[in-house]
């Protein structure tokens, strides 16, 4: 049996903007969280974060995504937020975070899906969709990718896996802060730090970096190009919606545009004045961009 730790629930207490109600699912014998918003019967928007983030980093884009009557699913993956954390590095792998969100999205049965996905929640998430595209409608992707080992290592990235994977100094809050435009307060700092009351609870977001693939033996290579081969007969609509200032996936929406059959003709969009976790600088823009994508899309009214 994995061997787990479960953040304690006061840590989670008086979050700015983040009054949501838990749901818990368990996966393989862990408790995955996930904040349910909106109507039972309303288009689902799947929200995917990354590293080192949870479901907070979308507080500014859950409300007005459910007021416009869709039902907002927002998990904590496996390692991250209110979901459990296995303790051993060896229990985090690329495989293994795409196996859990399959069966989350199984568990939940969850169809008709509009996927927005950033960071490793991209990595993950359009592994899924490609895997099970059966349930997926619509997908937007912002500051993400799918790399298979092929394309060239960013040096800011290479310094990100150096520093997750060895420096003894771990701040997630300030993490997140340097991937801002804007200045989180001292409160939205101490959020990001809540599910990790000590470094034991950081296992996970110590591997994803190392995780990633840069060369072209990594195991997750071939599952990933299986990916690509599926989103260059993609015609269901894509959406690129990155942001002008992410030193890392600056420019990665083009790949998507040009290759991708369903980005034909859709209104792509760059967040300007937005880092790396775009949903932190310019959350309710970029929950408009989505509901607007959405009502093209489907017919709905937005």
């Amino acid at each position: 049996m994995t061997e787990f730790l479960r953040t304690p629930d006061d840590r989670f207490g008086n979050l700015p903007d983040y009054d949501f109600s838990p749901n818990y699912v368990d996966i393989d014998g862990l408790r995955m969280h996930y904040v349910d918003e909106g109507p039972r019967d309303g288009a689902v928007v799947l929200l995917l974060h990354g590293e080192p983030s949870w479901s907070y980093l979308y507080r500014h884009m859950i409300p007005p995504l459910r007021d416009a009557g869709h039902r907002v699913i927002a998990p904590d993956l496996i390692g991250f937020g209110k979901s459990d954390k296995p303790t051993n590095k060896s229990a985090y792998s690329y495989a293994g975070h795409v196996a859990w969100m399959k069966a989350f999205v199984e568990a939940l049965d969850l169809n008709d899906i509009t996927l927005f996905c950033q960071d490793w929640g991209s990595l993950i998430g359009l592994r899924v969709a490609a895997e099970d595209e059966e349930r997926f409608a619509l997908i937007a992707l912002g500051n993400g990718a799918l790399p298979t080992g092929d394309q060239e290592t960013p040096k800011a990235f290479k310094i990100w896996k150096t520093f997750a994977l060895l420096s003894p100094w771990f701040p997630i809050g300030r993490i997140l802060q340097m991937g801002t435009v804007k200045e989180l307060s001292k409160a939205e700092v101490a959020a990001y730090d809540a599910p990790f009351p000590s470094a034991r609870f950081k296992a996970g977001a110590r591997m994803f970096p190392k995780l990633v693939p840069v060369t072209p033996d990594d195991p997750a290579r071939d599952a990933n190009i299986a990916a690509w081969e599926v989103y260059k007969r993609w015609t269901k609509p894509f959406l690129t919606t990155f942001s002008n200032r992410d030193p890392i996936m600056r420019g990665g929406e083009k790949p998507w545009q040009e290759t991708v059959p369903g980005a034909k003709g859709q209104e792509h969009t760059i967040i300007r004045n937005a880092g790396h976790f775009l949903q932190d600088d310019k959350g309710e823009e970029l929950a408009d961009v989505l509901i607007r994508f959405i009502a093209r899309d489907t017919g709905a009214c937005p």
